[in-house]
This record gives C-alpha cells, sequence and structure tokens, in this order.
C-alpha cells in the first residue's frame, strides 16, 4: 500500500499518521460524482453560488486556529505568516461571492437580429458557461491560498464546476483538514454531494488529469512535473486546457540614479523579498540587474537576513545544491551568505554576482530558478547594454524597475524589454506579495505559465474555467437570464455593440 506522510521541517521527522494514496478506482468513483454534481450546481443561481462561498470562508475563518497549528508544524512557515495566508484565502472566497453578485463574469452579448444587412444577422446571444469537472494540483509554498481552497478551487467553484484536488504531498495533514471543513461548509450550505472532493498520491494525479470527465487542470510546482502533466493533458484523446505555473526568476533593473540616491532601501527591501518565506515564493526576485556600485550594499543586507527551513526534504536538498554549484563556479563570485536556524531542513541566504558580458555568455546557465533564499546581482554600466539582455529571458511572472524620478527615459526602455516577457510590471517596488484584485495578472509566458493570456490569482482567473456559447434566434423564455431581455439579474451586459445594463 502506498501511503504520503508528512513531515515537521524543523526536525525532518514525520508528522502525523502516514495517508493511504487514492486508489484508481477511488479516483475514478470521485470524478463521477463531480461530475454528477458539476450538473447540478451549474445551474444553481450566481447568489446561491455566492452564499455558500461566503459560508466556506466563514467555516476556515472560524477553524483557523486548528489549521494553522497543524500547517505551521508541517510546512514551518511560520504561524504569522499562515494566519496572513489564511486571512487572504477566505478573502478570496468572499471576492469570488462579490465578483458572482456583480455579474459581469459571463461576459454576456447581445445582437439585435437585422435582415437589411449582408450578410443577415439573426438574433444571437453569447454567455461564458461553467466546463464541468476541474482538477485542482496544490502548490507546495502555499497550503491554503494555492492549494486546497486557494485560488484554483475558488475560481472554479464560483464559475459553477466541481473541482477534485490533488493534495501536495508537502502538507497531507493540512490538505485533509482544510479539504475536511470545506466538505462540511458545502454540506451545510446544501451543495450537491461530491462537488469538492480531495485524493493524495502521485499516480492519482496522473489518472485525474487523464480522466475523461475532467475538462481542464490548475497547477503550481515545478517545472519537471508540470511539464509532465501538461503533455498527459494534451495526449488524452481528447486534449484538455491545463493552466499551469511552473517557474520564474523574476528580474528586477535597478537605475543607477535610484541606487546611488537610496542604495540602503533598495538593499533592505530585496534582502526582505528574496528571503520571504525562505525564498519559496514563485514571484522571488532571483535575478537582479544593478550598478556595481550598489552590490556591497546589497550584499550587506543579505549578510544580516535570516533564511529558515525550508518545506521538505527534497526541496532544501535541491536548494544547498544549487548555491554549493554556484559557489564553485567560475562564473560567479560569492557576495554574501546570511544566517540559518539549526534546523534539519533550513536553507542559508546566499547572494552571487557576476558581470553582464559573462552573464550574457552564459544566459542559460545563469537563468536557472533556484527556489530559496538566492539571488544573482548581475552588474552592468550602461542600461542601453542591458536592453538587448532583457529581451532574451526566459518568460516570467514579474518584472521590477527601480528607477529615480529622473529615470522614466530608461523606466520606459526598460518596460517596454520586460514587458514581452513578464505577466506584470512593478515600479519601486517588490514582487513578492500579490493582492486581491481585478486588474491582478498572475501569469507570463513559458515557462512561468503555459498559458500567458490567463492568470491564476485575482478575478481573471475565473475566466479559464468558463467557455462561450452562443444561443441563435432562442425564445426568450427559453435563454439563461443573463441572456433575456428584460435583464433580469441587472448585470452589465453588451448589446448591439454598446455596455451598459440593458
Amino acid at each position: 500500500m502506498t501511503t504520503v506522510q508528512g513531515y515537521n521541517p524543523r526536525t525532518g521527522e514525520p508528522y502525523g499518521d502516514p495517508l493511504e494514496a487514492t486508489s484508481d478506482t477511488e479516483v475514478d468513483r470521485l470524478c463521477e460524482a463531480a461530475h454528477s454534481a458539476y450538473e447540478t450546481w451549474s445551474g444553481w443561481s450566481a447568489e446561491d453560488r455566492a452564499r455558500v462561498l461566503g459560508l466556506v470562508a466563514d467555516r476556515l475563518d472560524e477553524s483557523s486556529e486548528t489549521l494553522i497549528t497543524v500547517a505551521d508544524t508541517e510546512t514551518a512557515l511560520g504561524v504569522p505568516r499562515l494566519t496572513t495566508e489564511l486571512k487572504r484565502t477566505t478573502n478570496q472566497l468572499r471576492m469570488f461571492a462579490d465578483v458572482l453578485r456583480e455579474g459581469s463574469y459571463v461576459d454576456a452579448m447581445i445582437d439585435s437580429p437585422n435582415m437589411d444587412i449582408i450578410p443577415p444577422r439573426p438574433d444571437v446571444r453569447r454567455v461564458l458557461r461553467p466546463i464541468g469537472v476541474i482538477a485542482v494540483f496544490s502548490a507546495s509554498n502555499f497550503p491554503f491560498a494555492l492549494s486546497t481552497v486557494g485560488s484554483d478551487t475558488a475560481s472554479a467553484l464560483a464559475a459553477g464546476c466541481a473541482v477534485v484536488v490533488k493534495g501536495h504531498s508537502a502538507h497531507p495533514n493540512t490538505t485533509r483538514e482544510t479539504g475536511r471543513i470545506v466538505t462540511e461548509a458545502l454540506t451545510e450550505g446544501g451543495a450537491p454531494e461530491g462537488l469538492f472532493s480531495v485524493i493524495h498520491g502521485t499516480q492519482s494525479g496522473v489518472r485525474l488529469v487523464r480522466h475523461p470527465l475532467v475538462k481542464a487542470a490548475g497547477f503550481t510546482g515545478s517545472i519537471g512535473g508540470g511539464r509532465a502533466l501538461y503533455d498527459l493533458a494534451n495526449s488524452r484523446p481528447d486534449p484538455i486546457p491545463f493552466y499551469g505555473e511552473l517557474g520564474s526568476v523574476n528580474p528586477t533593473v535597478i537605475l543607477p540614479r535610484a541606487a546611488a540616491e537610496r542604495p540602503a532601501e533598495i538593499a533592505a527591501g530585496f534582502a526582505q523579498s528574496v528571503t520571504m518565506g525562505v525564498g519559496q515564493f514563485c514571484t522571488n526576485p532571483g535575478l537582479v540587474f544593478a550598478p556595481s556600485s550598489i552590490v556591497d550594499e546589497l550584499g550587506k543586507a543579505v549578510t544580516e537576513s535570516n533564511g529558515g527551513a525550508m518545506l521538505n526534504e527534497r526541496m532544501c536538498d535541491s536548494y544547498r545544491s544549487h548555491v554549493e554549484a554556484l559557489s564553485t563556479n567560475d562564473l560567479v563570485s560569492l557576495v554574501a551568505t546570511g544566517s540559518a536556524p539549526d534546523e534539519a531542513w533550513a536553507g542559508k541566504p546566499a547572494l552571487f554576482s557576476v558581470p553582464l558580458e559573462t552573464f550574457t555568455a552564459n544566459l542559460e546557465k545563469l537563468t536557472e530558478e533556484n527556489f530559496g533564499p538566492s539571488g544573482i546581482v548581475v552588474t552592468y554600466t550602461d542600461v542601453n547594454d542591458l536592453l538587448p539582455v532583457l529581451a532574451k529571458l526566459p518568460g516570467t511572472l514579474t518584472g521590477t524597475v527601480h528607477a529615480s524620478p529622473s529615470e522614466h527615459k530608461e523606466a520606459t526602455a526598460v518596460a517596454a524589454e520586460l514587458r514581452k516577457i513578464a505577466g506584470r510590471l512593478i515600479y519601486n517596488g517588490w514582487p513578492t506579495g500579490i493582492a486581491l484584485a481585478w486588474a491582478m495578472q498572475h501569469g507570463g509566458p513559458w515557462p512561468a505559465t503555459t498559458n500567458a493570456i490567463h492568470t491564476s490569482i485575482g478575478v481573471p482567473g475565473i475566466y479559464r474555467w468558463l467557455a462561450p456559447v452562443t444561443y441563435q434566434t432562442w425564445p426568450d423564455e427559453l435563454l439563461p437570464p443573463e441572456l433575456q431581455d428584460a435583464n433580469p439579474l441587472g448585470i452589465t451586459r453588451r448589446r448591439d455593440g454598446v455596455l451598459g445594463k440593458h
């Protein structure tokens, strides 16, 4: 019997009883139950779905003490960080409840008939509808916000879809406890049985993404794991969308005057960002382009920073191995190391530097993501030399520019290059920390995501689980309420090309 065992990253000792991996037969049963639940749930009104999402959020908040205790023991992310993350998770559910009540997410369009044009136009009406059962693969680094009931699950349920979650092996007990609370809340709210379920084990994830009733998948994790699932999703007899977030180096450009005017401020911000969560953020600023004048200040900030226990042994070993390889590499120089507690799987901060010319000649080797609290500073002297290098960087979630008020021209030129490779551009800030908002983009070109158009965080994430349907010449009373002439839901629609509540 295959099992999944949780561990305490601070001690390396097992935590909790091992969980039995989900069998193929059980995966099939859960997918079938989810499909049946979807048939009912997708027909619920937006207001009723919003009510249930709010109820799930309330029950998670009420159980916060238990959830945070389990998650801290199993991830070593710390009570303050996990408290904030859980509140972010429940606020995310409430945000999607508000999205449902507002209603414009269905992108309703109505074109009146006109038989006098060429070709003649009948009455046509378009709306986005939920697509079915969604497979969600939990992230290791966000046990709440990007896992069991994280952004993928919240947006899929809001869309009217059913969800089967593949729990991450790094925090199985957190997954189990969260799943129990979500299931109980859904039952309390009257949601159909089977709407949400959790499975465990690597093979169960493979079975899940191959199941014919699964219509799309969301994933946050490694390039290797994500690529394998992406290939599975596309090799099915009926290929399905696979929305994966796989890896990102998140380049930061510090312009010369900014480096001269506020070196200590920038260095402190960098050290805080690169070591946040022991560097285990997908938006970790692992690659910095800066004048050599600020390198010592960056090194000082890293020296004064602390690491901590990483999420699991494999991740810690990979991080340490990567840092060791860089430390013995003739291409880069070690600038500084921070400190780390005496814990089993502790990662120590590290900062390296390399001249722009050397970096450019070895770009592929030096742009490999190192998941942990380390970074590489690429030193340059002329911004014009930097611009063509930025265009060659791999796809990334974010790009950051630090500039002084007198460097708007240079900042604009840098942003023009970063825009080609990044999904979100930050000015005089840091990429870690992502707001919940309609305008938020959390995606980017490969390998940041498998689909740069879609985002995994923020309101637009709901569009991954919806598909357009056009109704032609249907009687008004048989149309979905979003398309009926009276607009009974009072939502914003595009009618004959004009947006409004008509």
